[in-house]
Parts: structure tokens; C-alpha cells; sequence
């Protein structure tokens, strides 16, 4: 089995979908495979991820009170009529309708959006580096190192910049797995805080740095800039972050 055979099986496996015939020779390719165990890891990390509390949100009041005054009105307005009469069922119908279209109200507000799940994933990723032992793949401070050692590996080429005189230096960086590719990553230290920096090409406009809601302890940042995607993530306070990305976004590239 090859990485184009064993890729599209990954998702498989990670549902439990596979036979054992597959399973085994999935295994054995995973294991002799960097790329493909570190996809493998991504989708059982994004598994789990997906089941948290932290993807679901809580209703809107107003919408849970439009909700019960609705229902309280069908019931208050029900004609008091023979059993035989068919306005019940009319009211009956009615009733089940409006709680269905409620219930789906509902699940469509708090689904989370494609952006959502994407921040969510990457934050996971963040967190995944630093519990393992998968932080870098290049350990160097120098950009002139780090840069090259992407080539081959990805199909695009990283801007890579040292921040070490505005007190954020180059630790080095590693290959990920975000949204279904790969992806850079580079890291950037201050202090003792970690700085993830992940990268990808995207065919979208110019954006300027957003910060997003802050996720499991962590700051996100993202913008978009000559035909690339970055999104930061730290524990580092929102505002430091912030000068990060500015610096970063200031200094030409390699």
C-alpha cells in the first residue's frame, strides 16, 4: 500500500469502517509512513475534538422563549370540539410543525460553521504539539535553514521570518495536517510562551488580522495576505500576539 491508496482509507479507519484485511495492511503502511501516522493522528485528534463540549453552543433565550410561546399558543388556542371533530387534527398538525421547524431552527444556530471547526482543528493541532513529543521537525533558529528544509515536502513554498530582534525568535518548525493537507508550521518563541504559526496557500483575498474568540485557553489570529493563510495560535496574551503578527507581517520575508 502506497499514500495515495492509504490517505482516502484514514477517515475510514478512524470510524471504525474498515475490515480487518484493510485495517492491517493500513496499519502496517502507517507505521513505515510519517505523513501518513501524522494524518492518522490529526483525524483521531479531530474525532475526539468534534465531541467536545467546546464545538456546540447554547441556544439564544429570545429564541427558546419564541419557541414556548408558541407552543403555549397552539395549545391555549385548541378548540374545544367532539373528538370527532377535525379541527383538532388541524391543530394537532399544526403544533408538530411548528416543533419541527423550531427544532431545526435551533440545530442550524448552533451547528458550528465551517470556520468554527477549522479553528477548532487548529487549536487541537497546538495542543498536540505541545503534549508530544512532534514539536519540530527542524530545530534551528536560522530562517536559512528552516526555509529549504520545507522544499519537497510541501507544494508551496513558506515565508519564513526571524523575529528574534522584536523579542519573538525562530525555534524552527514541522510539516502538519489542517483542513485536509499539509501545511507549515512554523515556531516562534517569548518568553516562555510557544508560538504556532500555521501556514497554507488559499485562492482568497487580502484580509487583515482578526482576532477570534479565545478557544480552550489559547488566542487565534487570523489574516491573508499575497495568496497564503496564517493562523496564530498561543497562550500569549491576545495583545502581544497582536504585535506578533504585526512584526511578522512587517518584516520581508526570506
Amino acid at each position: 500500500m502506497n499514500c495515495p491508496q492509504a490517505k482516502p482509507l484514514i477517515d475510514a479507519y478512524a470510524d471504525g469502517e474498515l475490515d480487518a484485511a484493510g485495517i492491517l495492511e493500513l496499519e502496517k503502511h502507517i507505521h513505515d509512513c510519517p505523513a501518513c501516522a501524522l494524518a492518522w493522528r490529526n483525524a483521531q485528534t479531530l474525532k475526539k475534538s468534534l465531541k467536545q463540549d467546546a464545538l456546540f453552543f447554547t441556544a439564544p433565550a429570545e429564541l427558546r422563549h419564541r419557541i414556548k410561546a408558541e407552543l403555549r399558543s397552539q395549545v391555549e388556542t385548541k378548540p374545544h370540539s367532539s373528538f370527532w371533530n377535525w379541527n383538532w387534527l388541524t391543530t394537532a398538525t399544526t403544533s408538530v410543525a411548528t416543533a419541527c421547524l423550531a427544532l431545526l431552527l435551533m440545530v442550524t444556530l448552533t451547528r458550528p460553521s465551517a470556520e468554527q471547526r477549522l479553528m477548532q482543528e487548529i487549536v487541537s493541532s497546538n495542543i498536540r504539539s505541545l503534549m508530544a513529543d512532534h514539536m519540530l521537525d527542524v530545530v534551528s533558529t536560522d530562517q536559512h535553514t528552516v526555509k529549504p528544509w520545507f522544499n519537497g515536502k510541501l507544494d508551496f513554498s513558506p515565508p519564513v521570518k526571524d523575529l528574534a530582534a522584536q523579542q519573538f525568535p525562530l525555534i524552527g518548525g514541522r510539516l502538519d495536517y489542517i483542513g485536509g493537507r499539509g501545511v507549515a508550521a512554523l515556531v516562534f518563541h517569548r518568553n516562555k510562551h510557544v508560538i504556532n504559526l500555521f501556514i497554507w496557500p488559499v485562492n482568497e483575498k487580502d484580509s487583515k488580522p482578526a482576532a477570534s474568540a479565545s478557544i480552550q485557553g489559547y488566542n487565534v489570529i487570523h489574516w491573508t495576505n499575497a495568496g497564503m493563510t496564517f493562523w496564530v495560535v498561543s497562550d500569549l496574551n491576545e495583545k502581544e500576539l497582536m504585535e506578533f503578527v504585526q512584526d511578522y507581517d512587517a518584516t520581508n520575508p526570506l
